[in-house]
């Protein structure tokens, strides 16, 4: 209409200037729309006007484009214009520049700027934006030109609300400043220059705007070409491997677009190096161009295929990696052809996947590639590997085993990343292996990892072949790795990694750049009790290296070479000693305690060096072993210890350095050698070390006792003394009973000084801090007698005098007594320092502590002596009112104790319980209450939270508070039930607190202490009365996450390799494992004996309850899955009760059977099934009396029979092992025959099955025993089997026979041979199939030590025949004949292609004539909805969306071909509807063009696609004339055209598929045009 009007009125007036300006007056959508039609016309036809009317038109123009469009545009004069209106007046701008060129020009250019400059929101920037779009392409001046340039960049460049004006310039202005020659290489230089480049999405947003610009389709060599700059193409790779799917999209949209210039020129391209000797980013050669295009097209195919993000599809393209690699190398030179960064770009993707299944798939195979390519060396790869590669491997659930791998197997990232770093170390050049291997150890140390990445990547290490490339650099950086591994709380897993990165630094580090300091400095990082201890292999190999290196470390700069004969390692190990043991002179008395790390590092040192002159010894043949170097390492500290007793000016820090680093000599122990003399180095140490044990006694008991500790700080130093007593102590039992009297006088000579301190009473109101201090000290000093006296009876320290000494004023003291805080005016010292309210109430808990320690020992040995105290003894005076007393300030201290100080107040109650249960029972359960309150608080603390759960369960579960509990059945008895059902919850989130509390309970039950056996009649009547934690034991066992699955089998893998990996010898099994639970109760009940009345009884209450339990999940669950919670409970119950059955007699089988042949009518999993039958099977073995009963199950009704029959007839199945026992088996065999024939006519083809395979057992039973009756019988029956047996009828039948006779349960397995721990435990759950998490392999029996198996017990291993075969089931499915075959294809040679091809091409009609054309053919009306599916393939979306646009009255449907009309599938879908819809072809090539268009004819370009700031459907209002741009069905809009969108919709989604079809989506949006449209038009009316 607009059209006509603009014919019309410029045909008929005369003055066209006058009617521009009329028209310009107040504009209204029609008039704007109307003006610009006008403009359009008028600019057509100025060259052709005379000069006169074209000078007037330009003033006219001029007048139009600034007081009418740029005030509209700006949101002036009449702003509250529609978007229509604002459309039609930007391209009655451009017109209008047109019309008067650059003079225009430059004034809007300046104008626009100008408001750019000044601001003035987001309204003020779009019409700035659109006038210089217009302005642009007619502007000359060269300094217009890079203001416009630097004004468009500035825009791009912007971050976070500049979103939308980066797209609106891109759109716009980017476009018209490529078409600008002498504006595009100023755009160029802003965007891809040295300084102040956008980012990569930003950048690549606008060299997608200008794509038509810098890789033009004329001939090569014309203008700039993007492909000749290194710059542009970093700036792809880096857009391919962004986290924005539109920015790798807008990446892959240049090499595409690259790649078609490419071919279309044919021409000889080779982009500039970018630095070092690798090859261009980018290369063309005509004479290649089928092997460049091969390489790139695959690559893009593997790059749109990873956008999909699903394995299956993207799993078949990954061998095209392969091809791509030998695409990319050439064979003949050995070198790369293209750059290797490409590939990395692929990597980097797959590892930024957020599938981890993607990620895994990609690592696997980048570390596969230098076992099966020999790749040539390259920088880039380096940088990947350490950097990208690194990153992704420290993601933990990436190193799990695969299926069909066993526990304990390595996983195959695990053994692929040994591989990798071998061998590509191994490829490197000498030159760059050193700082390789650096930058890979500092990478491990760059951010925090968990335990089983930094385990497997330090295996790595170590597996690299050895060679001397690290320094003291890389020396500290394994040091530092080392502190990373210490934040983790696997405690294995943390000891491998240190054993693998100690033994990476022997095969990696070259001695003569590192020192001894340096080596012992790194060593000392190692902890003993997880890595580095003596007599494991680890220490060997560290001691052989240290040996063979000995004379090649680098001289330290204060090492002192006296002898050159001794090796350097003693030299240092001398030097080490005497500069430790050196004093400075001012050194003041009152010093703070030294650190530690000095003593043990001397200390482990010395050990070293010994071990290490032993080893030289023995290789050389010497028998005796002299000791001179050892000699002469410690003669410096016995020369201060024997001094110590006399002098007593030695300075303090020196008394302290010599008794740390006595103590740490001392801690050390054996492992290997349970006999000291066996250990030739600590024998010799420890009988040089107990020569000066008096002097020592004597300096420790002046520094204890007279007052000479004074300060806080002298604490530390108190400690030091006391730890020292106990090893004095078993110093001189192993080495000097001679000195066992000094100890004793020392002993009672602290003791009574201890006793005279405390005894003291302050006559001042504030009391001093060294009275306080002594007072702490003499409570502590007590407190380490008593843990001696209690630990080493074997010195008889008990009719000591001073010990009854003790024992008095400890019965006389009051209980939780507190030290008042001493006032600290005149007790600073000259350091400083001063100890605050919090640091004081932790020494009060401390000498709180002592004094229930004290006590604990007293009531013990009140407890155990047979005479008791004197009468003027408190506690004979009234035992129970004491007890009470005692007990209630036990509550007290257990209130104000912090909870690491609580254990001696636990071991005190454990005494008091007992006595007070009968007479205060509510006391003893505030007490039960209180203890338990404090575990529970501690649940998540690692660090004392298991001591404590260990004297929380050694007095709540102690044998004779159970006993007196159990008697009394009163509330104590109900609460300790309580609290073991709260101890068993609290081990499903806590794993190991079930396995503290078993572990007690059956230690104490089965093999009492002398203490236990006295206190009760039997031990083991606990066992009956809490049999709830024997059976809750039986079937304990969580469902675990897949992350503690995962921890498991890491720990399973190390524990497999054995001593091999120091850490497996040197920590201490916690047995934590939930599987340990069970083991606990297993070998519990192994040990119980049937002939024992007491154990009897036990046994067939557990039975009973077990069978109880069954029949509780069988209610609850009716149905229930595979290896859910509830199989498991019930294939643990059946393990049990098979357990128990050889220990049960018959009477109490006879009542129970009945129950088992129930359980056999469930609805059971395999498992549980052959469990069920297999103890059918036992009992009627042994009792073949039975049989009876078993007949009857035949006779119940067919509907319970139909779900269980099959495990019946499985147990006939085995009827020659039931009729072993018996003579009389011909009626049996009758009676089984009879049974079997009938279901052998059964309609189920698997209960035929079953009973065929019983008739052929039970037949040939009868054939061997010559059972006459059956003779009449024989061709039936024998005809029968020979005919199943050559079945070949359709289906699988005959094969599902083969299978159920092959099976393991009828083939290979013995009921009876077969009956072993390891068959119920891990062989029959691993062959029917349970989860591997219920496998409890025989070696986890064998490591629990705590509950040994009987001597005589011989069910222990399975048969070989058995353990060898693999899961499998008869009933399984077919797999598929070509599954296998598929999966082993090197190469798939179809898979999903998304490459969108871009041809030449050039619009061979015009446009809008084609359309209106088409349109008056068919007589159809022009609505306002253009429907765009150009970029749409398949016929088949094309002929329903031509349906659907038709029926909804679309104004016309845009394709890319009109060929697709002749398709059959086209036709089959449109159903005629081409015949009344106009057509109009648009190649994708014409697409930017067309959209241009419509824009100026006031179209509103809609795209369906989600983006970030796309529209919701639901909320979106569609313009009158709305043109809408569907993608293609892979890749959806193409990057170069989304900019070019006015708006996005998508559509919401509820579902987990990502995208509709694209039909579909056309469909939905095509509706809800016309709904709205509709609504509006009954509004109107």
């Amino acid at each position: 209409m607009e059209v006509v009007l603009a014919d019309t009125l410029l045909s008929r007036c005369g003055d066209r200037a006058a009617l521009l300006r009329a028209l310009s007056a107040p504009l209204s959508a029609e008039r704007a729309e109307a003006l610009r039609l006008l403009l359009q016309r008028l600019a057509a036809a100025v060259p052709a006007a005379a000069a006169g009317e074209a000078e007037a038109l330009r003033r006219a123009a001029w007048e139009v484009a600034l007081e009418r469009c740029r005030p509209l545009l700006r949101g002036g004069e009449g702003a509250a214009g529609s978007a229509e209106r604002a459309r039609a007046v930007r391209g009655a701008l451009r017109h209008c520049v047109q019309l008067c060129g650059p003079p225009l020009a430059a004034r809007l250019a300046r104008d626009a700027l100008a408001e750019l400059a000044a601001g003035g929101g987001a309204g003020a920037e779009e019409a700035a934006v659109e006038a210089l779009a217009a302005a642009v392409p007619r502007l000359e001046e060269p300094e217009l030109l890079s203001r416009c340039a630097a004004a468009a960049l500035a825009l791009v460049r912007e971050e976070g609300e500049g979103e939308a004006a980066a797209a609106l310039v891109a759109g716009r202005l980017l476009p018209a400043l490529g078409a600008n020659g002498a504006a595009l290489p100023r755009v160029w230089e802003g965007l891809l220059g040295a300084g102040g480049a956008p980012r990569a999405g930003r950048a690549l947003l606008a060299l997608s705007a200008l794509a038509d610009a810098l890789l033009p389709r004329g001939p090569a060599g014309s203008g700039l070409d993007a492909r000749l700059c290194p710059r542009f193409w970093r700036l792809v790779q880096e857009g391919l491997t962004e986290r924005d799917g539109l920015c790798r999209k807008r990446a892959r949209y240049l090499l595409k677009r690259a790649l078609d210039l490419s071919v279309g020129q044919r021409a000889e391209l080779r982009c500039p190096q970018d630095g070092g000797h690798e090859p261009s980013l980018f290369w063309w050669s005509a004479e290649k161009t089928e092997q460049l295009l091969q390489f790139w097209e695959t690559y893009i195919l593997i790059m749109e295929t990873l956008e999909g993000n699903q394995i299956h599809v993207i799993k078949p393209v990954l061998p095209k990696l392969n091809s791509l690699y030998e695409l990319a190398i050439s064979g003949d030179k050995g070198r790369w052809l293209f750059h290797p960064s490409w590939h990395v770009c692929i990597y980097r993707r797959m590892f930024e996947s957020e599938n981890k299944t993607l990620t895994k798939e990609g690592i696997l195979h980048f570390l596969e590639l230098y076992e099966t390519k020999h790749l040539p060396n390259s920088l880039g790869f380096s940088e990947f590997v350490i950097g990208p590669l690194m990153d992704a491997l420290s993601e933990s659930s990436l190193y799990s085993r695969i299926p069909g791998q066993s526990i304990g197997d390595c996983p195959p990232l695990g053994m692929k990343l040994q591989k990798f770093l071998a061998t590509y170390f191994t490829l490197l050049p000498e030159e760059e292996k050193g700082s390789f291997l650096l930058k890979f150890i500092q990478k491990m140390t760059s951010r925090h990892w968990c335990a089983v990445p930094i385990l497997f990547l330090s295996m790595a290490l170590a597996s690299i072949p050895s060679c001397k490339v690290l320094g003291a650099e890389g020396l500290h950086a394994l040091r530092d790795v080392l502190q990373c591994t210490m934040i983790t709380h696997q405690i294995l897993l943390r000891g491998a990694a240190q054993c693998y990165l100690l033994q990476t630094t022997m095969h990696l580090t070259d001695v003569e750049k590192v020192s001894f300091p340096e080596v012992s400095s790194f060593l000392l990082s190692l902890r003993p009790e997880e890595s580095l201890r003596r007599d494991t292999l680890l220490w060997t190999e560290l001691c052989s290296w240290l040996q063979v290196n000995d004379r090649c470390f680098r001289k330290s700069v204060t090492s002192d070479l006296e002898r050159q004969e001794a090796s350097s390692l003693c030299q240092y190990v001398r030097s080490l000693v005497g500069e430790y043991l050196k004093t400075p002179a001012a050194e003041r008395e009152n010093c703070f305690m030294p650190d530690w790390f000095e003593a043990k590092l001397v200390s482990t040192m010395i050990l070293l060096a010994a071990d290490v002159e032993q080893m030289k010894s023995k290789y050389s043949g010497k028998s005796n072993i002299e000791w001179i170097e050892l000699e002469a390492f410690l003669n410096p500290l016995l020369d201060v210890l024997m001094k110590l007793g006399s002098n007593a000016y030695i300075p303090t820090l020196k008394t302290d350095k010599s008794l740390q680093l006595l103590l740490k000599l001392l801690q050390t122990r054996s492992l290997k050698c349970s006999n000291t003399q066996d250990d030739e180095v600590l024998s010799f140490i420890w009988k040089s070390l107990v020569t000066p044990v008096e002097s020592i006694l004597e300096f420790v008991l002046r520094r204890l006792t007279a007052n000479e500790l004074s300060t806080v700080g002298d604490l530390d130093r108190c400690d030091l003394y006391l730890a020292l007593i106990p090893e004095m102590v078993s110093l001189c039992l192993k080495v000097n009973w001679k000195k066992i009297p000094s100890i004793k006088n020392f002993l009672s000579s602290l003791v009574n000084a201890s006793i005279r301190n405390l005894q003291e009473r302050n006559s001042e109101k504030e009391p001093k801090v060294k009275e306080q201090i002594r007072k702490v000290a003499s409570m502590a000093s007590l407190a380490a007698v008593c843990e001696i006296m209690a630990g080493k009876l074997e010195v008889h320290l008990e009719p000591l005098p001073s010990v009854d000494a003790l024992k008095k004023f400890i019965s006389f003291s009051q209980f939780n007594e507190v030290l008042k805080k001493p006032s600290y005016i005149e007790e600073k010292n000259s350091l400083g320092e001063e100890t605050t309210s919090q640091g004081w109430g932790k020494i009060v808990a401390r000498y709180v502590r002592d004094q229930w320690i004290c006590l604990h020992f007293i009531l013990n040995s009140f407890v155990t002596s047979a005479q008791g105290y004197e009468t003027t003894s408190v506690m004979s005076l009234s035992t129970v009112e004491r007890s009470k007393e005692i007990l209630q300030s036990a509550l007290e201290a257990l209130s104000i104790l912090p909870s690491d100080q609580v254990l001696p107040v636990f071991d005190c109650m454990k005494v008091l319980v007992p006595k007070l249960l009968d007479s205060s029972e509510g006391l003893c359960i505030e007490a039960f209450d209180l203890a338990w309150k404090i575990i529970s608080s501690l649940s998540n603390t690692q660090l004392i939270f298991w001591a404590n759960l260990k004297a929380f369960v050694q007095f709540i579960f102690d044998s004779e508070v159970l006993a007196v509990a159990a008697s009394a059945k009163g509330q104590a008895y109900t609460k300790i039930k309580e609290i073991i059902f709260k101890l068993i919850d609290l081990s499903t989130t806590k794993t190991g607190v079930f396995n503290v509390v078993l572990s007690h309970c059956c230690q104490s039950w089965i093999f009492p202490t002398v203490d236990e056996r006295s206190a009760l009649t039997n031990a083991f009547l606990n066992a009956g009365n809490y049999s709830e934690l024997i059976t809750e034991a039986c079937v304990f066992g969580t469902v675990f996450r897949r992350d503690q699955r995962h921890i498991q089998d890491v720990h399973a893998f190390i524990e497999d390799i054995g001593e091999k990996c120091a850490a497996n010898v040197v920590t201490e099994s916690p047995n934590r494992d939930d599987h340990y639970v069970r083991i606990c109760a297993v070998k519990f009940l192994c040990l119980l004996d049937g002939s024992n009345n007491l154990h009897k009884m036990f046994m067939e209450d557990i039975f009973i309850k077990l069978l109880d339990k069954d029949e509780e999940v069988s209610r609850s669950r009716t149905r229930y899955y595979a290896n859910s919670l509830q199989h498991r409970i019930k294939n643990r119950v059946w393990q049990t009760l098979l357990v128990l059955l050889p220990k049960l007699n018959q009477n109490f089988l006879c009542g129970t059977l009945d129950r088992v042949f129930l359980a056999g009518f469930s609805n059971n999993q395999a498992s549980v099934k052959y469990f069920i039958e297999w103890i059918v099977i036992l009992s009627l073995h042994k009792y073949p009396q039975f049989l009876d009963k078993f007949w009857d199950c035949f006779c119940y009704d067919e509907e319970n029979l139909k779900k269980s029959i099959c495990t019946f007839l499985s147990v006939l199945a085995h009827f020659d092992i039931i009729l072993q026992n018996t003579s009389e088996k011909k009626p049996a065999l009758k009676k089984a025959l009879v049974v079997v024939l009938q279901w052998c006519f059964s309609h189920n083809f698997s209960v035929r099955l079953y009973a065929l395979v019983a008739l052929k057992k039970i037949w040939g039973m009868c054939r061997m025993l010559h059972v006459e009756e059956f003779d009449a019988l024989t061709p039936v029956i024998e005809s029968s089997l020979q005919q199943v047996e050559n079945m070949h009828g359709t289906g699988n039948a005959k094969r599902n026979w083969q299978r159920i006779q092959d099976h393991f349960f009828f083939a290979i397995f013995h009921p009876v041979e077969d009956y072993s721990l390891e068959t119920i435990f891990y062989t029959l759950p691993r062959l029917s199939e349970l989860a591997e998490d219920e496998w409890i392999s025989l070696s986890k029996f064998d490591r629990f030590t705590d509950i040994p198996l009987p001597a005589a017990f011989r069910w222990c291993q399975s048969r070989a025949e058995l353990c060898d075969l693999k899961p499998s089931d008869w009933a399984q499915q077919d797999m598929g004949s070509h599954s296998a075959e598929a999966d082993s294809q090197p190469e798939w040679t179809d898979v999903q292609k998304k490459i969108i091809p871009w041809k030449n091409s050039t619009p061979s009609l015009d446009l809008e004539t084609t359309f209106q054309d088409r349109a008056a053919k068919l007589g159809k009306s022009n609505s306002r909805l253009i429907v765009v599916a150009s970029l749409i393939d398949k016929p088949t979306n094309l002929g329903g969306l031509c349906r659907t646009s038709e029926i909804f009255g679309a104004s016309a449907l845009v394709v890319g071909s009109l060929h697709y009309i002749q398709d059959k599938q086209f036709q089959h879908l449109s159903v005629s509807a081409e015949q009344w819809l106009p057509l109009v072809e648009v190649k994708p090539s014409q697409l930017v063009d067309y959209l241009q268009q419509k824009k100026t004819e006031g179209y509103t370009i809609i795209g369906v696609e989600q983006t970030a700031k796309s529209f919701d459907l639901t909320e979106y209002c569609f313009p009158e004339k709305s043109l809408l741009l569907l993608g293609n069905e892979h890749e959806g809009i193409p990057a170069n055209l989304i900019h070019h969108l006015d708006v996005c919709v998508e559509i919401p989604q509820q579902g987990i598929i990502r995208s509709l079809n694209v039909h579909v989506s056309g469909a939905l949006l095509i509706w809800e045009y016309t709904r709205q449209q509709v609504i509006k038009q009954k509004q109107q009316q």
